[in-house]
């Protein structure tokens, strides 16, 4: 998985901390990225960014790259990430939002933004939706 952005190191570690990932270690034999790259050949002044790589520690989630781009997020993703954190519908509802609340607490504690509430008043649902530091939408369910 790809996540556009201009400062990698600092949204991996966003992302690294949200989902219970770590940050992918250079390969054996490397003291960091940078020296692999540049064993590589990559010039130096693509060198730099950092740790741009986060795993799941045990294996089971996808590897996520953070992509230097150029500019800027213009528009709304097409594609967001949904953290969930709730229990599910076996779970009571008021449970249910204690949990979202928190974790939505605790992710704009390391530099995500709440933009809105998902609740209606009758539904079985709950959610946060928010933005991470680059600004990219995701849900915390």
């Amino acid at each position: 998985m790809v996540i556009d952005c201009t400062d990698p190191e600092p949204l991996a570690r966003f992302w690294a901390a949200a989902l219970g990932y770590q940050l992918e270690p250079p390969p054996d034999g490397f003291s960091s990225w940078d020296a692999y790259r540049r064993d590589l050949g990559v010039p130096e002044e693509e060198l730099g960014q950092g740790a741009d790589c986060i795993v799941d520690p045990g294996g089971r989630g996808p590897r996520i790259w953070f992509q230097v781009v150029p500019e800027r997020k213009a528009v709304k993703n097409r594609l967001h990430l949904d953290i969930g954190v709730s229990g599910g519908r076996e779970v009571a509802l008021h449970t249910r939002r204690q949990r979202v609340d928190t974790e939505a607490s605790r992710l704009a504690e390391l530099g995500a933004v709440r933009v809105a509430v998902l609740y209606t008043e009758g539904l079985d649902h709950y959610a946060v939706a928010m933005k991470d530091p680059e600004g990219n939408e995701f849900d915390i369910n």
